[in-house]
């Protein structure tokens, strides 16, 4: 298997959080071209912002918190010849999770949705966790 192969659901996660920070920028503007900015407090307080501006910013620091984790895991199985189909797969999975994780935080927002889809990515971490600690004898 080539171990290389793990950085491409890496390029994905960070394709996501790079996404995001386009789509701030864009209801930023339009925010902004509304005047639904409380300009006093604009720079330092994110409850200047409207909800929908919110919900944009809340979502991306979600990508920096397990996903640091996925990130680790995922260099770790690539540094210790772990990346093998299951990994892959585990990985992929993971960031099927973070895709739908951020399509309903951006859209319904139903946070029973979001936590079931969070903490099924958590027990994928968990696994690839596993995975990472398998020795060569197996585990």
């Amino acid at each position: 298997m080539e171990r290389d192969l793990i950085f491409l659901p890496i390029a994905a996660q960070v394709m996501l959080t790079l996404l995001l920070f386009i789509r701030l920028g864009q209801v930023k503007a339009r925010a902004s071209s509304l005047n639904q900015v409380d300009e006093s407090r604009r720079a330092l307080h994110k409850d200047a912002w409207p909800d929908y501006v919110l919900k944009v910013t809340n979502n991306i620091e979600n990508q920096f918190q397990t996903p640091v984790l996925f990130y680790v895991l995922s260099l770790m199985a690539w540094a210790l010849d772990r990346v093998d189909w299951l990994v892959l797969i585990v990985a992929w999975a993971y960031i099927a999770t973070r895709l739908v994780h951020a399509g309903i935080h951006l859209g319904a927002n139903v946070v029973l949705w979001r936590r079931k889809v969070f903490s099924i990515g958590v027990l994928l971490l968990i696994l690839m966790t596993l995975l990472n600690l398998r020795t060569p004898l197996g585990l």
